[in-house]
């Protein structure tokens, strides 16, 4: 089966995508594709929760408020409102769907048990235990796989999303679907998403050294849009979680927020508190805060990591509250009910991404993005944490209510072609992938990290279109694999993150610039946009639109 038709292509596998296709059988068939299996998303691995109004004592207006305080005065305020707003409903809908969130007490009389986490005002962080992600993607995994129209495609990976540019380059350009590799069967196939496909990709952390990410969050659904020609914005905004465990067998396991929110104190190697030198809300700051913060005393001390202290709570309440985390450290030697657990900052979410309207829909007609893909303008220039989930469930449902109020085609007008592989070969040359992909990360880490400036970001660029030029090459040499696909993805992702922070002359949210250390709102308080240049240009262009 090398093409494969369907009314919806959604491509991804998180809260985003599953819920997607849950909601989208209603209106025809979906095909959904996953890179690995069905689980291995940064939803599985979100501990702390999803945020919500659920509480008297809360309020929408609040839940704004915070979530604009920490956009940094880039939150598009009426999207703001669309998510918090339509959250409790969306929340509703999950538990009916079978997700059980933890109560405060033992049975379903009792409340729920309600996080807090940086920066937010009030507790409204639903969560089950501190594995909440992964208790959200088992409950929609097992209500899609028992609807009919629903077809699941695991270890299915995206090459290019297949557009009318060059098959009508007279019409707006549309998206008919993707090129996609099943990794098992080492074989090209065609998918087409005859009413709409959708990106539910998720985030490029792997493209930093130092990540809270799975292996799969390589940027793929960034980078094929951009070649698509789809606009993207604000990729210099890349949040930093400033407690991933350090350990050198611990690979990518983060320390939830919920920890700091349950009181959890940051020390220095030799014990000292320092958060109150840097914020008034000390360790509930947010996260752009305590990561810089962390940064600068790792730096200004020469030390490899710092501690988070949570013994003063208590071991019960430690086993109740974070058994994950515990189990997690215990294994590598740390009991968190009586020692210091080595944390450092890593990079954790893209707040930019595929620029959406506030359903969902690119700029690319019939591609739509969804989750942390997209860059709808919830965010801004700084995440507020367990919003994100949160954004996955509302964009599902906002994108299924505009498809269902849209005509249904009549039928697919182009002849799509299959895919070509000229006269590409099998390579032996493994070592050239990785030589690569190290030296990527490599340089994003120390050149567009937490703290950058304007010649980090220069040395960066021109590395990266080296890079970029030898991986093209050898792209088009060889056969296609998983791996070259990633590498591809990643410089892609790497030269935009670091195009759009070499406009961004301020410091915002999480983009901190040694060079220009205030925030500047007379001349940046906009968003960065990048889009591909036309197929006549030869170089970059750098847009501010």
């Amino acid at each position: 089966m090398n093409s494969v038709e369907s009314d919806f292509l959604v491509i991804g596998s998180g809260i985003a995508g599953l819920s997607l296709a849950i909601k989208l059988s209603e209106l025809g068939t979906v095909a959904i594709l996953s890179k690995r299996d069905f689980l291995a998303g940064s939803t599985t691995h979100a501990q702390g929760g999803i945020a919500a109004v659920t509480s008297p004592e809360d309020s929408f207006e609040k839940h704004i408020a915070d979530t604009l305080r920490a956009g940094a005065g880039l939150c598009d305020e009426e999207v703001v409102r669309h998510v918090v707003e339509e959250g409790p409903q969306r929340i509703k809908e999950l538990i009916e769907w079978g997700m059980a969130f933890t109560r405060d007490g033992h049975d379903e009389d009792h409340p729920y048990e309600l996080g807090l986490e940086g920066g937010h005002s009030q507790r409204r962080v639903l969560h089950a235990g501190d594995f909440t992600g992964s208790a959200i993607a088992k409950t929609l995994l097992g209500k899609a796989q028992g609807l009919p129209n629903v077809q699941f495609f695991e270890y299915h990976a995206g090459i290019d999303l297949i557009t009318t540019e060059k098959l009508a380059p007279t019409t707006p350009v549309t998206c008919l679907g993707a090129y996609v590799l099943d990794i098992r069967q080492q074989q090209v196939k065609t998918f087409i998403g005859r009413r709409a496909t959708l990106l539910a990709t998720g985030g490029a952390g792997k493209v930093y050294l130092y990540t809270s990410n799975p292996d799969v969050a390589s940027g793929d659904g960034l980078a094929m849009a951009y070649r698509a020609g789809a606009i993207l914005s604000n990729l210099e905004f890349v949040q930093f979680h400033p407690t991933c465990l350090y350990h050198p067998e611990a690979k990518s396991f983060l320390i939830s927020e919920a920890v700091r929110g349950e009181g959890g104190i940051l020390r220095l190697m030799d014990g000292t508190p320092f958060m109150e030198r840097y914020h008034a809300d000390k360790e509930l700051a947010p996260r752009d805060v305590v990561a810089r913060a962390i940064d600068a005393e790792l730096k200004k001390r020469g030390d490899p990591y710092v501690y988070l202290d949570i013994r003063h709570k208590g071991a019960d309440f430690v086993k109740k509250r974070f058994p994950t985390i515990y189990q997690q450290c215990l294994m590598y030697g740390i009991d968190i009910t009586k020692d210091l657990i080595p944390v450092v900052p890593a990079a954790h979410y893209f707040c930019g991404g595929v620029q959406t309207d506030a359903w969902g829909r690119s700029s690319v007609q019939k591609l739509w993005a969804i989750g942390e893909v997209a860059c709808t303008g919830l965010h801004g220039a700084n995440r507020l944490a367990s919003n994100s989930l949160l954004e996955g469930l509302v964009f599902a449902h906002r994108a299924y209510q505009k498809l269902s109020q849209q005509a249904v085609p009549a039928g697919l007008s182009y002849d799509v072609p299959p895919w070509n592989p000229g006269n590409a070969r099998n390579s032996d040359e493994q070592v050239v992938i990785t030589q690569n992909w190290d030296e990527i990360r490599h340089v994003m880490w120390n050149y567009v990290g937490i703290a950058r400036s304007d010649k980090r970001l220069e040395r960066a660029y021109h590395r990266i279109r080296l890079l970029q030029q030898e991986i093209q090459e050898y792209y088009w040499d060889f056969i296609i694999t998983s791996d070259l696909i990633e590498l591809r993805n990643l410089a892609t992702v790497a030269e935009l993150v670091v195009r759009c922070a070499m406009m961004r002359k301020e410091s915002r949210g999480l983009h901190y610039t040694l060079d220009h250390p205030d925030k500047d709102d007379l001349h940046f308080k906009h968003d960065t946009l990048v889009e591909r240049p036309s197929m006549a240009a030869s170089t970059p262009t750098l847009n501010f639109l």
